[in-house]
């Protein structure tokens, strides 16, 4: 296993190949000495050889492709049965088994408490009238033996299934996980589609909101996994994160388990205004920012948009958090007239070299002494 990094330039040997695949263009950058990643950090399999692309935290690999993975894992609120991958062997387990063992396991424990079913609208000849006459059909009906009739029927071929059956055969390509076999034997009188997953259209309810954990992780997983080829025989892939997300739901997790008032991106509407801040607590407005501070500086956009929730939320404090690069960043501003708005510039030290377990506790630790509460 080959450990890149983002934002840094990938081997040559590897040029060529993202160079053809138009559908890896967005995640990479070309310049005159090479192509580098952009903020994405992920999973390669290219031709049998396997590449991560890791976060710069620390200056071991090991460290972080662990730090990496612990905050997906807890970002994305992921629960892993299988010891080994809570004790520090992450690295020898592609992310992208692990999401679909999650998927699969989900949906599997769901089935087992019986499928969902719903009853949905079908027009049929038959030989007896079932349900309504359609007079407009039954006019052109040469066949005089039989009856064009619309009728409802309660079944598991409803459009939830549909997805999860495409998803599962999409998902059968890179894992040969038993419980995605085992998910698919169920569906077996479902109608295979190929689904447009940015074009979903599924609504939850009383009776199918205990699958929709199940429906959000292979949602979560289709839009990142980005297969590289046509050919069956050949499985490269590319299955990445964008980073700038994934720091926000990590950020946004650990304050709401230290926290339990704050609230996540949640949109308030102020007149024609719509804010929507990452964090909001009754007493602080955070906004997560990853970026290299140290390099980039504060941009004025940036302090605009924390005098704008402060003034909107009424709430005085507001803090810019980013992840720490090399060294820690503390600073004040003070905005509008008698210092209307604060805002705390700060940042989050990711290091760390230890089990899942203990890097959540720490973290959370790390938090607090963020905001002082230590």
């Amino acid at each position: 296993m080959h450990i890149l990094y983002e934002n840094s330039y990938i081997p040559t040997e590897l040029e060529s190949y993202i160079k053809e695949n138009k559908s890896l263009h967005p995640y990479f950058i070309s310049d005159f000495n090479g192509i580098k990643s952009k903020n994405y950090c992920g999973f390669l399999s290219i031709n049998n050889q396997s590449y991560f692309i890791a976060p710069k935290i620390t200056t071991a690999d090991t460290q972080n492709l662990n730090i990496f993975i612990y905050m997906l894992i807890y970002a994305y609120n992921v629960k892993l049965k299988n010891e080994d991958l809570m004790q520090g062997e992450m690295q020898e387990h592609h992310i992208l088994e692990i999401f679909i063992q999650l998927f699969a396991d989900r949906l599997f424990d769901e089935f087992k408490k019986g499928i969902f079913k719903q009853y949905i609208t079908l027009q049929e000849n038959l030989k007896v009238l079932r349900g309504k006459y359609i007079i407009e059909k039954n006019f052109n009906n040469f066949y005089h033996q039989n009856i064009y009739c619309e009728f409802d029927e309660f079944s598991m071929d409803n459009e939830l299934n549909r997805f999860f059956l495409y998803a599962i055969r999409m998902f059968k390509k890179f894992s040969n996980y038993t419980n995605l076999h085992r998910c698919e034997a169920i569906l077996d009188e479902v109608t295979y589609l190929n689904v447009d997953f940015r074009k979903l259209n599924i609504h939850f309810d009383r009776m199918s909101s205990r699958y929709q954990p199940s429906f959000e992780i292979a949602l979560m997983i289709l839009q990142r996994l980005i297969p590289m080829t046509q050919k069956s025989s050949d499985r490269s892939f590319a299955f990445l994160f964008d980073m700038a997300e994934v720091f926000e739901n990590f950020v946004g997790r650990l304050y709401q388990d230290i926290y339990p008032q704050s609230q996540i991106q949640v949109s308030e509407k102020f007149n024609d205004l719509v804010l929507k801040p990452d964090i909001k607590t009754p007493y602080l407005i955070i906004d997560t920012k990853y970026k290299n501070i140290s390099k980039d500086g504060i941009k004025r956009d940036d302090k605009y948009q924390m005098f704008v929730y402060g003034v909107n939320f009424r709430i005085k404090d507001t803090m810019l958090l980013y992840p720490k690069h090399l060294v820690d960043v503390e600073k004040r501003l003070e905005l509008g007239e008698d210092k209307m708005i604060i805002v705390r510039v700060k940042s989050l030290d990711l290091s760390f070299d230890g089990v899942y377990s203990e890097f959540i506790e720490v973290m959370k630790e790390r938090v607090r002494r963020v905001e002082n509460v230590i």
